[in-house]
C-alpha cells in the first residue's frame, strides 16, 4: 500500500470508526479548585501566552494530524487559516511524502499564517531509513517552520503492514541532530505517552520540548488494525486498545520530578477545561487534533474557527474560575 493511500485511509477511518483508546486521558483524576470570588473582570482577563518566541492568544495549539496528500493539504489549509485568524500555533502532519517525492507543499502555509508558530514534522524512525539532517532541514525550510517535531510511533509501526520497525540507535541520531540544528527540536509521541525517564534523557541530549501525546485519544493501533486486511495482524493488535500512559499521568509525573522540562500536552484532550487542567499540572501548551478533524475534513475554515473559539472560551472560563488544581477523590 502506498503512503498516500494509507494516509487517506487514516483520515477516512478516524472520521468513520471508533478509534478512541480504551484508556481515559486521566484528567478525571484531577479537579480544578473553584474560586467563587475571582476578583477580576472577565472581559479584561487575558489568556495570552508565548511559544517559540511569539505571542499567542492562549496556550492552545492545533496538533499534527496529516500531510502530504491532496486531501491532507486541504485539511491543513483550513487548520492553518483558522490558526492564523485566532493566533494559535499550528503543527503540520508528517512531511515524509514531500521529502521522498522531492516536492514542496502546494499550500503556502507561511503566507497564510505569517506570524504564528508553525511546526514541521517527521517520524524519528526515518532517521534509520535514509533520512538525514539535510532532510530535516528541508522539512523546516519548505514551510518556514519555527520548530521541528520528531514523532515517535513504535506501536503504530509494529501493527502497520510493512512498518518501519528499526528503532535502534535513534537516541544518538536525535542527539546529533539537536547539537546544531537551527530551530528547536520537539519530540512527540502519537498517542501512547512519554514516561518520565525518557523525557529526562531526551531533554538531556538537547530536545527542547516534550509533547507527551498520551493515551486517551486516538489509538493508532486501532486505526492500523482497521486498515490491515491481514486477520492475524488484527488479532495481534487486539490487546493494545488500552495500551499507553494516560496524558495527565505523563504530564504530572514529568513535571513533579523535572519541573524544568517544557511539556506540550496532547492525547485525548477534548475541551478547554481539560486544557486548563493540563496547564495547571505542568504543561506549557495543550494540543487538539481529533476534535478539529471533522470540521477541517469538510474544508470549512469557519467551522474549525468555531470549534477552536469554543475551546478557547472554555479554557478562559476554567482559568478564570479556578485557583489551583487537586487530585479528585
Amino acid at each position: 500500500m502506498s503512503i498516500a493511500l494509507r494516509k487517506k485511509n487514516h483520515i477516512d477511518i478516524c472520521l468513520s470508526k471508533d478509534v478512541r483508546s480504551k484508556t481515559t486521558n486521566g484528567f478525571e483524576k484531577f479537579r480544578l479548585i473553584h474560586n467563587a470570588l475571582p476578583e477580576e473582570d472577565f472581559t479584561a482577563f487575558s489568556t495570552e501566552s508565548s511559544f517559540l518566541g511569539k505571542k499567542i492568544s492562549a496556550p492552545l495549539m492545533i496538533s499534527s494530524m496529516t500531510g502530504g496528500t491532496e486531501e491532507g493539504e486541504q485539511i491543513n489549509r483550513c487548520l492553518a487559516e483558522a490558526a492564523a485568524e485566532l493566533n494559535l500555533p499550528f503543527a503540520i502532519g508528517s512531511q515524509r511524502i514531500y521529502i521522498q517525492e522531492k516536492r514542496n507543499p502546494r499550500v503556502p502555509y507561511r503566507k497564510i499564517a505569517p506570524s504564528i508558530p508553525i511546526l514541521a514534522n517527521l517520524g524519528a524512525v526515518q532517521l534509520n531509513y535514509g533520512f538525514t539532517r539535510d532532510d530535516c532541514l528541508r522539512a523546516v525550510e519548505m514551510i518556514d517552520a519555527d520548530a521541528l517535531i520528531l514523532h515517535l510511533n513504535p506501536l503504530q509501526e509494529l501493527i502497520q503492514q510493512n512498518g518501519d520497525t528499526d528503532f535502534s540507535g535513534l537516541m544518538n541520531k536525535i542527539a546529533a541532530l539537536c547539537h546544531d540544528f537551527p530551530v528547536p527540536v520537539i519530540v512527540k509521541e502519537v498517542g501512547w505517552g512519554i514516561n518520565c525517564r525518557l523525557a529526562k534523557i531526551l531533554t538531556d541530549i538537547g530536545v527542547s520540548m516534550i509533547d507527551v501525546a498520551g493515551a486517551g485519544g486516538t489509538s493508532w493501533s486501532k486505526v492500523e488494525s482497521f486498515i490491515c486486511e491481514n486477520i492475524r495482524m488484527q488479532r495481534i493488535a487486539e490487546p493494545f486498545d488500552d495500551w499507553g500512559i494516560p496524558t495527565a499521568e505523563c504530564i504530572s509525573s514529568i513535571h513533579e520530578k523535572y519541573p524544568e522540562i517544557e511539556i506540550i500536552a496532547s492525547g485525548g484532550i477534548s475541551n478547554g477545561a481539560e486544557a486548563a487542567k493540563a496547564i495547571r499540572i505542568g504543561a506549557k501548551l495543550a494540543g487538539f487534533a481529533a476534535r478539529l478533524l471533522p470540521a477541517a475534513s469538510g474544508k470549512n475554515t469557519e467551522a474549525v474557527k468555531e470549534e477552536l473559539s469554543v475551546i478557547m472560551q472554555q479554557y478562559k472560563i476554567a482559568q478564570f474560575l479556578s485557583s489551583g488544581i487537586e487530585k479528585a477523590e
